[in-house]
């Protein structure tokens, strides 16, 4: 059988930029790459050099959905026989590890989170569930990936077995081109502040930046692109608070596309609230996207984040939820914007996806 891997996922495949980059570093490895995730009424077309499989599942969320995915992707996996197989996530893992073990493939996990410490399982029967699952399976990985060092140190702590660990840092899309705010339909005299991603749920300090800024001067704006839970009821609050004009909404769109609105903006927000362990040890990968489109940020000082944001001196961490002390610290960091300029280039040059990836490609060839 050739040199045959099928990637898991339970996303819509047209938006995980990390995922992609991963595959396509596997092809250039000489591995036949197939990826498997979900379709839903908002993906889009898609045109990769490696085959796509999208799954349609009756149902979208909750229990019935992650028993449907469970069972769909087992007869998947089963009737795609495969020398390798990459699990994304614990909700990709037991039809991925069943499976290896009935065709003695090669099992790699890659969890992209604390995924028993996010903030949707707190409360619910759901995470002993999950935890139960990954209490069985973790231990029975040989090969595991994560996405930074404190993550990996959790899961040491709780089986004794520490995950390799690899940045979600995105590579820059081939032929990437800047354009003009005026080509954006953006206002070209304000202060653009942006915040960016497919995760813009609760406790990410949405609520926060759009209260910061509409108390801040009408030369500000806030720029929200993307996706997630929380944007429903930020539309709302923008609305109750009049300031339409300030805060300005736009969908998800591909990655190229994200990077031209990033470029745009002059500062890069990430405010994610110590709420949860998962949150608290997060490192996103917007705050990568932000150095490389060369903008400074203003973060709060979460583990990993402040490491990066303080090491490299590229912007400055604030207490989200102390609005006043958002607010100038915004101010403070575009108007001293080209102080952070060589610890810019500096994380540029030291945090980019072919560094981070020399280990995974170490990995994958002598698999």
């Amino acid at each position: 059988m050739p040199k045959r891997i099928v990637i898991s996922t339970s996303n819509d495949i047209s938006t995980d930029n990390r995922v992609h980059k991963v595959a396509m570093l596997l092809l250039s490895l000489g591995y036949e790459v197939v990826w498997v995730g979900r379709m839903l009424p908002t993906s889009t077309a898609i045109d990769r050099p490696y085959e796509v499989q999208r799954l349609s599942l009756v149902f979208k969320k909750g229990a019935l959905f992650y028993a449907e995915l469970q069972v769909r992707l087992f007869f998947f996996l089963l009737t795609h026989r495969s020398t390798h197989l990459l699990s994304n996530d614990l909700d990709t893992l037991l039809p991925n590890y069943l499976v290896s073990r009935l065709f003695h493939s090669t099992l790699v996990y890659d969890t992209h989170e604390y995924f028993c410490g996010v903030p949707e399982l707190e409360g619910r029967w759901a995470k002993k569930v999950w935890q139960r699952l990954e209490r069985s399976l973790f231990p029975r990985v040989d090969h595991i990936w994560t996405v930074n060092e404190s993550i990996a140190d959790l899961y040491k702590a709780d089986y004794g077995k520490r995950p390799k660990v690899f940045r979600n840092i995105s590579p820059m899309p081939e032929g990437f081109v800047r354009v003009t705010r005026r080509e954006l339909g953006l206002p070209k005299d304000t202060f653009i502040a942006i915040n960016q991603g497919s995760g813009m749920n609760v406790d990410r300090g949405l609520e926060e930046a759009v209260e910061a800024i509409a108390g801040m001067s009408e030369e500000w704006r806030l720029l929200l692109v993307g996706s997630g839970d929380a944007i429903p009821a930020l539309k709302e609050s923008v609305l109750a608070r009049g300031v339409e004009s300030k805060v300005l909404f736009v969908g998800r769109v591909p990655y190229a596309q994200l990077l031209q609105y990033t470029a745009a903006a002059d500062v890069g927000l990430s405010l994610d609230k110590d709420t949860n362990i998962n949150y608290r040890f997060s490192l996103p990968n917007k705050l990568f996207d932000y150095l490389h489109c060369g903008i400074p940020v203003v973060t709060s000082p979460l583990v990993e984040v402040a490491r990066i944001v303080e090491g490299y001196g590229v912007g400055a961490t604030v207490e989200p939820t102390d609005i006043e002390a958002l607010r100038n610290t915004m101010v403070q960091v575009v108007n001293q914007r080209q102080h952070y300029t060589k610890g810019i280039e500096r994380a540029q040059r030291e945090l980019n996806w072919p560094q981070e990836s020399e280990a995974l490609r170490k990995f994958y060839d002598q698999l």
